[in-house]
């Protein structure tokens, strides 16, 4: 954790997909892999989970045929403080969003 960069974390955390995890992780810790990740494919699954490993914001272990994941939020509190919990508020203003957004017109639909 003491190698993480501040610049390595922002990376991660561009990512909209990927604040949606930090706070679905904050809300729920050892959530599996399938059910972080069940809109997208397993590669891409794969990826921003390793990202987000790499970047120090992750835990996982193995917990029976389950990948679980949590966050490690006192080392990276400890390392940089308040971040996280930005990340976690900004990854539900992202989720409340995509629930209340309208759905899209289809495109064959006479008006």
């Amino acid at each position: 954790m003491d190698e993480v960069t501040f610049a390595e974390v922002m990376e991660a955390l561009k990512d909209p997909q990927r604040l949606g995890v930090i706070a679905a992780l904050a809300h729920e810790p050892g959530l599996p892999c399938s059910a972080v990740f069940m809109s997208m494919s397993r590669p891409a699954a794969t990826r921003h989970l390793k990202i987000l490993r790499a970047a120090g914001l992750l835990h996982q272990w193995d917990d029976g045929t389950r990948r679980r994941n949590a966050l490690r939020t006192e080392e990276f509190e400890a390392r940089f403080p308040g971040l996280l919990d930005l990340a976690v508020a900004e990854g539900d203003r992202l989720s409340v969003q995509q629930a209340t957004a309208p759905e899209p017109a289809d495109a064959g639909t006479a008006q």
